[in-house]
């Protein structure tokens, strides 16, 4: 694939049209943090292959905008692709805004597909270059240079039985109904396919690690339209949804049923989850409502039969650990372990598990250096082979029938220096301090988060992503509303929201050390001040004690983490043979 044609493609295709810079996100018109084949747009046109980052080619300039956890893997890929690197300075931020402003000249235009850009940045971008009377222009010119392009999935979805879910179709709707008419509207278009995996119980294989559907919805208060590909459900299921009422239509009929919407229609979007094309397409008679998702808030908080299920989930997970850890501690020193079979072996243990349905991101295996990039991804072509030294950190995941899983744990592999130590037992002091945390109702994640890194802040060390993020029942791995991080959301949180804690240190050209579990935010007790929750640990999986710095830690620490312990050696003990349990009840002693 030659990336530096590709760019000289595409500067044709903006003189033919006119077009003094072009934008060009990784995201399909869903906005999904992972996305088809079909829409992997920046690793065609330069290589690029994070999950997040932006592309803006001018006539003269070439630059991919992304974060931190990317910058030494961009630097690699767009190596002699005629792309370079612009470090974002904050995380997520459209910062390339600003450089158009600068960049460009008055009544220039500006190009992107309207399908592929939230209606709330391309309304940053209006403000952005306002003084400059810049023009939007919806292109594709992607498609025009990407002639083998991948074609879209074809793979048949599925039903989950609502007794699985906790909650049928009927009293989801129900439940968004009225939501709908608490907003004083009629009409709710969903683009977001973890919202329609979840309102219609509805799960499928389109994307890679997120067990959703390619698809639209529009619902309204008298009926609800479900846009599918063709062929994607079975009989039964095709006609299980049709007796809920539910009228279906293919895929692409989607755009065309925007247009005569009902003037009296009062249309509810979420401006960060619906791109900018359903908006441009509506009547210009339809009165829009802006607001946040109505589904994200019910789908994060966890039913009773979710909650039991997805404890069967992580004892799944836990045995899965339990054994690659045994593994890679028996082989690590032989010399023939990379990171790579690492990766494929922890897929392995988990596939071995009744009800496995795939991993829930790709396993970030870093030794060494390599964990200093929060999402490094080892490539089986490098062969990075594990030492008896220094760091090993595993970050992955699994989905099952009945949850999805993501937890991180970070071992020694041999002696560890000083530093090796202090950091690995600041990390986990910071995710101990989280998961202890009591709070009153109301509380949002911004204040945990700060409790998490209380210690580290003492120590003038930081990291530079989130400390948590919410987590879906058998449905995507990162969701919100809730987060756990330093940017003030403003979203409390509630009991039964399943979220991770999972802070890190990272030293460029060191080592990189991150411990996460999945936490359940839970009823706690009342008090004359109020309400107060709590988290319950629900991950299953030793935390290595050999290279604790026990200074560190406090006594009340400490006893967390030894019933921590206890806790998952009892758990996980009666499914494993008595090897097994030996080894585990090692790991597990009391410090």
């Amino acid at each position: 694939m030659n990336h530096q044609e590709n760019l000289s493609q595409l500067r044709k295709l903006m003189q033919q049209h006119q077009v003094d810079a072009c934008i060009i996100p990784s995201a399909d018109p869903h906005l999904s943090e992972y996305v088809p084949e079909f829409y992997k747009q920046l690793r065609f046109m330069c290589g690029f292959t994070g999950s997040m980052g932006t592309v803006v080619v001018t006539h003269d300039f070439a630059g991919l905008w992304t974060d931190f956890r990317y910058f030494q893997q961009a630097e690699k890929e767009l190596n002699n692709t005629g792309f370079e690197l612009v470090k974002l300075k904050v995380q997520y931020q459209p910062e390339y805004i600003e450089w158009l402003n600068g960049s460009l000249a008055q009544g220039a235009t500006v190009a992107f597909d309207f399908r592929l850009l939230p209606v709330s940045l391309v309304a940053q971008i209006e403000e952005g270059l306002s003084h400059k009377k810049v023009a939007l222009k919806s292109v594709d010119f992607v498609s025009e240079i990407w002639t083998e392009r991948p074609a879209m999935p074809s793979q048949q979805a599925f039903l989950l039985d609502e007794t699985a879910c906790g909650m049928s179709f009927s009293e989801k709707l129900h439940q968004l109904r009225n939501k709908i008419k608490q907003e004083k509207a009629n009409t709710l278009i969903l683009s977001a396919l973890d919202e329609i995996a979840w309102l219609f119980n509805l799960r499928g294989s389109d994307v890679n690690f997120n067990p959703v559907v390619v698809g639209f919805a529009i619902v309204t208060t008298a009926e609800v339209k479900l846009y599918l590909a063709e062929g994607k459900l079975s009989e039964p299921d095709l006609s299980f949804l049709q007796a809920q009422g539910i009228f279906i239509y293919p895929y692409d009929d989607f755009e065309g049923h925007l247009a005569p919407l009902p003037i009296t229609s009062e249309v509810l979007i979420d401006p960060k989850r619906t791109s900018y094309q359903v908006q441009h397409i509506l009547p210009g008679q339809v009165k829009c409502k802006f607001g946040d998702s109505l589904i994200a808030p019910l789908k994060s908080i966890k039913n009773d039969v979710e909650v039991a299920n997805i404890r069967l989930s992580m004892i799944k997970d836990g045995i899965a650990i339990t054994r690659f850890f045994k593994w890679l501690e028996e082989n690590a020193g032989s010399g023939e372990v990379t990171e790579w079979l690492a990766a494929e072996k922890i897929t392995a243990y988990r596939a071995a598990q009744q009800t496995y349905a795939g991993p829930s991101f790709a396993p970030i295996s870093a030794y060494g250096p390599n964990a200093a990039m929060p999402h490094y991804s080892p490539d089986q072509r490098d062969e990075i082979k594990l030492k008896p030294e220094g760091l090993y950190l595993l970050d992955s995941g699994g989905h099952y029938f009945h949850g999805t899983t993501d937890i991180t744990r970070t071992l020694p592999l041999g002696a560890l220096t000083e530093e090796e130590m202090m950091d690995y037992t600041l990390v986990l002091s910071a995710m101990i301090s989280g998961s202890m945390a009591k709070f009153p109702r109301g509380t949002r994640g911004y204040q945990i988060d700060g409790i998490c890194r209380k210690q580290m802040w003492e120590h003038g060390i930081n990291y530079g992503h989130g400390t948590g993020h919410g987590v879906g029942y058998f449905l995507n791995v990162h969701e919100g509303p809730q987060n756990i991080g330093p940017s003030n959301v403003p979203v409390a949180l509630e009991a039964g929201m399943l979220t991770s804690m999972e802070p890190g240190i990272y030293r460029n050209g060191k080592h990189g050390v991150r411990i996460e579990n999945l936490i359940l935010t839970i009823e706690d007790h009342t008090t004359d001040f109020g309400e107060f929750l709590s988290f319950e640990t629900l991950t299953l999986a030793h935390i290595d004690t050999s290279c604790i710095v026990r200074s560190l830690l406090n006594e009340k620490q400490i006893s967390w983490l030894n019933e921590y312990h206890q806790e998952v050696y009892r758990q996980l003990s009666p499914f494993l043979n008595a090897e097994e349990q030996s080894w585990l009840s090692g790991k597990c002693k009391a410090i």
